[in-house]
């Protein structure tokens, strides 16, 4: 991996930590508005930011998550199945907002990997959990995609790491 995309991957993960910390309250369990989760998106305009991302939501998970081995299975596990579903998607899809409309109910779908691990770890009952933390998800990455579209006019996101 080359310096520059280490590094940059280095900023991607510190960011998603330091959002997830700000919004703690609202980040985890069966509603969980985690506001960094919108930096998912930056996969649909290169693979190469897969390693921030899943290694945020893995440091993210580790010290602000009071669910333990659970979350770092099951969070980092769904973020994992979602970004490479999304990623495999680009040889089909083309255009960058359908790919980020794909990726939004990719993620939220897969917050089913979520709703099992809140059902094994707190008893939550599966079919509402998923529902709600589905929603929740679906919400944020539905907001966070205009603003990663605004962000990557300023910052050029696909060129980025090329």
């Amino acid at each position: 991996m080359k310096t520059k995309t280490l590094v940059i991957n280095g900023i991607i993960a510190a960011l998603y930590i330091v959002v997830t910390l700000l919004i703690k309250p609202f980040g985890f369990t069966n509603i969980q508005f985690r506001l960094s989760e919108m930096f998912n998106h930056l996969v649909v305009f290169n693979k190469k930011y897969f390693f921030g991302i899943v290694v945020g939501v893995l440091l993210a998970n580790l010290f602000f998550s009071e669910l333990g081995l659970y979350d770092l299975f099951f969070g980092v596990g769904q973020s994992i199945v979602a970004l490479s579903i999304t990623i495999f998607s680009s040889k089909f899809i083309k255009s960058i907002w359908m790919r980020m409309i794909f990726n939004t109910i990719i993620f939220s779908f897969t917050m089913f990997f979520i709703a099992i691990e809140l059902n094994l770890a707190l008893g939550f009952p599966f079919w509402i959990t998923w529902f709600t933390v589905a929603i929740s998800e679906f919400i944020v990455m539905a907001i966070g995609a205009p603003l990663i579209m605004a962000l990557n006019k300023r910052i050029n996101f696909d060129k980025l790491l090329s």
